[in-house]
């Protein structure tokens, strides 16, 4: 793959070496040509997404053409960034590369083994891992590291061991000559089975893998064991176990292994995979052959006191309102076993989740750990054998915890714990939990139900992701905001912002003011199944953290309150669909192309390194175009040729035009432009603000003592500005484009915006730097310009006085607007920091701002602060 992409480096810089820089119009062309593939790859996300709904059906065949269709998409982008770029973005090839060859893999059936690890410990793993470490690891470490509910330390052996084990004893072939054979049943099968158990059991360990099963068991003992040897549980962890599969009981598991005899018990966990039970199970639910694997879960023990399993809710009666424990004295086993009688509890699903009803036992004897490894039956000590095992705070925290992992994976679920030594309640495993589907006259019933409830509104915005969600509110209003977002929370943010997806996996739905149902966020939303509604306008306004919602995504309602019947409705859901191979195949397909790791372009991470997915690829490739369009050189050759005209304005603006193509409708001959002759959609909107907003000062400017010193030494910082900065003020304006350069006393500006009337192409760029005064009165400048960008919605960074403002995918007439507002507040700021002497000024300036915005007639001459004007 390196080798491809130095090929391509070689070719592109021998070709770019003898052409010489596009013009404009064909700068545009390839800008518009990125903008299209990036909203014909997101909408065949979302199209792909939409697929696991179960509401569609498809096949294998479109599952390739799909993914064929999105990496040559992907190719193309780059291709066109690097054309903007002068080749700058080259390392995206081997991104492409690497993403395609995993793709292919998957759909020849085999795993992309190469970039997996052999072991991999708890706290470096989560649900991304499934394919990998398989779905009862996977939803325990994000349990443990989403969620940061205790569960046992340890580490994972994932499926790259037990293929190349396989692979190298000849055992794969072996079963391969009995998948050929065709279904086969009765002793023949079971023989057969054997032998394949027999061969696993016996086969040798190479030496990489029983090194790195070695130094994970030293890592976690030395954290763990206080110098003592520990034992584990080495638990089954197969590919689709635990999920939408539950595999129960069908492999092994051993509790209380010694570190000198893991290895041995991984060999037998392996060899269940082969039991016939475990092949009829796969067999019926049709797995593939290459989708048969096992990984397997290490886990240091936990010294239970009292062990057990909980269901979040009844699996026959969903509506009963009840949570069930079932639970014993010691470990666990004879509760999901059923060997022996235990204690049952129902508990209320409302805090504080009182006791309902309680049938205790006769519990004559515990499972515990034999000293040395294995387990051992003990007797249990006589008051204790008719005492109930569990207390009213115990069963408390049991149903809190369950109910928290309910709201997070999304699911009834079907939970193991055990309370150690310490009183400390640990999960030992989550997992889906089937209910009872409802009935037609249920559903019925519920449309009763939500017909007398209250509602917030209906069928306004857009719906991203179909599905039910109840909770308490959570408004984001800044990105600190995302470091406090509850788990179970509905958040609600202003716009539909790609930052949103690191908190994804922990709400339960999502509604924003703006948005588009194919931007970035929204296919992540997708991915996870996170209902959300976007572009609802008022969401923000209309409700406030910790207002109590039902939002209702498929029929697109907001209710008051928590329709309880209609959240068991959604949990109670068949997904019979998810059980097919095509499912599967496309779900492991998704997690290559949908998740979105590159969420801040100021990190250090937005790199082509940090391409992980075809998702991430697009989105660096959208944002880097964006920024090489902003900062293209007006005064370079890109221009040549061109013949600009100068703006006849009643401010003396002194700006020069070039129509780069249908931006003007002046004569050609013409050597000025009017005002009436700018029919580009943003520019048009730009000068409404910076012209007709009757903000621009034309009387001197009153400048004291120490602003005059500061303007006589002022030298301009040109490594913070680029060529075109320090040169005349130039538009480049077409149909839908402007890139517009002011130099305006000391200070300068760029405005960079593209506006159309598809939602997802649209964006304004705003830069801001320099001044005539000291960097005191610069910097208060820069803070007045900034609060007033973040109230009207852009996203801003400040940095002295430089002020970055930027918005995305707003409805045209939006943009339009900001645009005007724009234009005002460059009108209103060009000599502004000459009167902010004092903090306090700024405040009054931006009162007194916003106050003429809302009276255009009241110019600045009309209200002018006393002791001179801003110019």
């Amino acid at each position: 793959m390196k080798a491809l992409g130095a090929r391509i480096r070689q070719v592109l810089n021998r070709w770019t070496r003898r052409r010489s820089p596009l013009p404009l119009p064909q700068v545009l062309e390839y800008f518009r040509s990125i903008l299209a593939r990036n909203n014909e790859i997101l909408e065949l996300m979302a199209e792909m997404g939409d697929k696991l709904s179960g509401e569609y059906v498809f096949d294998s065949q479109y599952i390739r053409s799909s993914c064929e269709k999105l990496i040559d998409l992907c190719f193309h982008m780059i291709h066109d960034l690097n054309t903007l770029g002068h080749q700058k973005y080259m390392d995206l090839y081997d991104c492409l590369e690497r993403n395609k060859a995993t793709i292919k893999e998957i759909l020849a059936g085999r795993p992309a083994l190469q970039e997996i690890p052999y072991t991999i410990l708890y706290e470096h793993c989560n649900r991304d891992w499934r394919e990998e470490v398989g779905g009862k690891n996977a939803n325990l470490t994000e349990v443990r590291n989403v969620l940061e509910l205790p569960t046992p330390d340890g580490f994972a052996i994932t499926i790259r061991a037990y293929h190349e084990l396989l692979d190298a004893a000849g055992i794969n072939d072996l079963i391969a000559r009995l998948d050929e054979t065709g279904p086969r049943e009765g002793k023949d099968l079971e023989q057969a089975l054997r032998d394949v158990q027999e061969k696993i059991l016996n086969l040798h360990i190479p030496d990489a893998i029983a090194s790195e099963i070695q130094h994970r068991i030293e890592t976690v003992a030395r954290r763990t064991g206080g110098g003592e040897e520990i034992f584990f549980a080495v638990r089954s962890s197969a590919p689709g176990e635990d999920t939408e599969h539950s595999f129960a009981g069908l492999h092994r598991s051993f509790l209380n292994v010694g570190e000198g005899k893991l290895v041995q018990a991984y060999r037998k966990v392996l060899a269940s995979t082969f039991s016939p039970e475990a092949w009829r199970y796969r067999r019926d639910k049709g797995f593939r052959s290459h989708e048969r694997a096992m990984a397997v879960g290490c886990q240091v023990m936990v010294d239970a006191v009292v062990s057990g399993v909980l269901y979040t809710l009844d699996p026959v009666e969903p509506r009963s309102e009840m949570i069930t424990v079932a639970a014993t004295w010691g470990f666990g086993p004879p509760v999901v076993e059923g060997s022996r009688r235990v204690d049952r509890f129902q508990v209320s699903r409302d805090p504080p989740h009182p006791l309902l009803q309680m049938h205790v036992v006769h519990k004559q004897e515990a499972l515990v750990m034999k000293p040395g490894g294995g387990m051992q039956w003990v007797e249990v000590p006589e008051p204790e054998q008719t005492k109930a095992c569990l207390n009213s705070s115990q069963l408390s925290l049991l149903a809190s915890t369950g109910l928290l992992l309910e709201r997070y994976f999304k699911r009834p679920q079907d939970v193991e714990w055990a309370f150690d030594t310490s009183g400390r309640l640990v999960i030992l495993q989550a997992r889906p939990l089937r209910v009872k589907p409802f009935t037609d006259t249920d559903t019925c019933r519920l449309a009763d139900l939500a017909a007398d409830t209250p509602v917030v509104w209906s069928g306004r915005g857009d719906v991203v992701q179909r599905g039910i969600a109840a909770g308490r509110v959570f408004v984001v209003e800044g990105d600190e905001d995302l470091q406090r977002v509850p788990p179970g929370a509905i958040l609600v943010a202003r716009e539909s912002s790609p930052r949103l997806a690191q908190v994804i996996r922990q709400v339960q739905g999502i509604i924003t003011d703006v948005g588009s149902p194919m931007g970035h966020m929204a296919t992540v939303a997708r991915e996870f199944r996170v209902p959300t509604v976007v572009n609802t306008r008022t969401a923000t306004r209309d409700l406030r953290t910790g207002d109590e919602i039902t939002l209702d995504a498929n029929e697109n309602v907001i209710y008051r309150g928590r329709i309880q019947d209609l959240c068991y409705y959604e949990l109670a859901q068949g997904e019979v669909f998810e059980e097919s191979y095509e499912y599967r195949l496309l779900q492991r397909l998704l997690r290559h192309i949908t998740p979105l790791n590159l969420v801040d372009p100021q990190s250090p991470q937005f790199s082509p390194q940090g391409c992980r997915t075809l998702h991430d690829i697009t989105r660096f490739v959208h944002e880097r175009a964006v920024a090489e369009l902003a900062n293209i050189n007006l005064a370079g050759p890109h221009l040549a040729g061109s013949k600009p005209k100068r703006l006849q304005a009643s401010i003396p603006l002194d700006l020069r035009v070039i129509d780069a193509e249908g931006g003007t409708q002046a004569d050609p001959h013409e050597r000025t432009l009017q005002l009436q002759d700018i029919v580009s959609v943003p520019m048009r909107a730009f000068l409404s603000g910076l012209v007709g907003s009757n903000l621009w000062e034309r009387t001197p400017v009153g400048m004291d003592f120490g602003a005059f010193m500061s303007s006589m030494s002022r030298t301009f910082d040109t490594h913070r500005a680029s060529l075109q900065e320090v040169g005349l003020n130039l538009a480049v304006v077409s149909s839908n484009y402007m890139n517009v350069n002011l130099r305006i006393g000391y200070h300068f500006n760029i405005i960079d915006a593209y506006v159309t009337d598809r939602i997802d192409d649209n964006y304004i760029y705003f830069r801001f730097l320099g001044g005539v005064t000291d960097s005191t009165r610069r910097a208060r400048r820069a803070r007045f310009i900034a609060e007033m960008l973040a109230r009207w919605g852009f996203r801003v960074e400040i940095h002295g006085d430089l002020v970055v403002g930027r918005m995305k995918k707003r409805a045209r007439a939006t943009m339009e607007e900001k645009l005007r507002l724009v234009g005002a507040l460059v009108a209103y700021t060009r000599q502004l920091d000459v009167q902010l002497v004092s903090d306090q000024e700024v405040i009054r300036h931006l009162d007194r701002f916003t106050r003429l915005l809302e009276s255009p007639s009241e110019g600045p001459e009309d209200s002018r602060p006393k002791g001179g004007s801003h110019g």
